[in-house]
């Protein structure tokens, strides 16, 4: 059964990690170039002063970057997360949102990129924001990507 973006959504939505921390996927688009999350801020998922937990605001925009570009580039390529860092801008006292947007000149660079077979590491930015816009916080994450190596049959 192939993946589509919206049974992706469906499944993530009960996925433990989101369902169980309040995270909503929102929207996946159907050409996989866009996606959209809310974190709802309730009592089971606030810190110890009452606003979002770290770990959730973090939580919220782990797994995006790489589906959407590992979609977008294909079954040729071998997208990994590399690395990741979050900056705590303002205290999350309500529900937040992130949207992942990749555009064409992201997916040109790494086809370039990777065309020689060599591995991309490339930085995606993300900021989590309340519903009126105010920034709680700044996530990145490093992608690995490369062209997969194919086996050459014997004759």
């Amino acid at each position: 059964m192939k993946m589509t973006p919206a049974r992706l959504r469906r499944i993530m939505n009960f996925w433990p990690p989101f369902l169980f921390s309040g995270v909503r996927v929102e929207a996946i688009s159907s050409d996989w170039r866009r996606a959209r999350v809310r974190l709802r801020l309730a009592w089971y998922n606030r810190n110890y002063v009452k606003t979002h937990f770290g770990g959730s605001l973090f939580s919220m925009t782990d797994p995006f970057w790489m589906i959407l570009v590992m979609e977008c580039l294909g079954r040729d390529y071998v997208v990994w997360d590399q690395s990741a860092t979050i900056d705590f801008v303002a205290a999350g006292r309500e529900d937040v949102y992130a949207e992942f947007v990749v555009e064409d000149q992201a997916l040109d660079e790494l086809r370039a990129a990777t065309a020689n077979g060599e591995k991309y590491l490339r930085w995606f930015d993300t900021e989590v924001k309340t519903a009126s816009g105010e920034l709680v916080a700044r996530v990145r994450k490093q992608l690995y990507v490369r062209r997969k190596r194919h086996r050459r049959s014997s004759d």
